[in-house]
């Protein structure tokens, strides 16, 4: 199987990673889709940091509240629909952008500054600041 592009969001809990999604789908034909295992549930917004019904209703992320804590998810129910979601987007012409929070990573490790303790750096910040030279992509030739 051949998998589309992607953009991987990835890095570090309050590193700035929806503020930069939302920012790159302002700047290109991206469409969010969340790898936070505890989003999916509904009603569980304490402690998951979801996205605001603002910030949603700019850029709907997708694998959000898609289901109940008392339902069965498995993370292989999971994988079929992120590759589902990440060919709706890619036939619809756009680009699938994973945002995939620290827990999700394989080696799970902050990053660490010249005295030891971790980096708290907002990387997302430093490439906003960036992103006002580029104009946005609009998909035609």
């Amino acid at each position: 199987m051949s998998l589309p592009p992607a953009i991987f969001l990835m890095g570090p809990t309050a590193s700035g990673k929806t503020d930069l999604a939302m920012a790159l789908c302002d700047h290109l034909p991206c469409e969010i889709i969340s790898v936070d295992s505890a989003m999916i549930y509904r009603g569980m917004d304490i402690g998951t940091a979801k996205p605001t019904a603002e910030e949603l209703a700019r850029a709907p992320h997708r694998l959000v509240d898609i289901c109940d804590p008392a339902e069965t998810y498995s993370a292989a129910d999971f994988r079929r629909d992120a590759l589902a979601a990440m060919a709706e987007i890619t036939a619809a012409g756009r680009v699938p952008l994973l945002e995939v929070p620290p827990f999700e990573l394989p080696w799970n490790k902050r990053p660490k500054s010249e005295a030891g303790r971790p980096c708290t750096r907002n990387f997302g910040a430093a490439i906003l600041s960036q992103l006002s030279a580029f104009t946005p992509i609009t998909g035609s030739a």
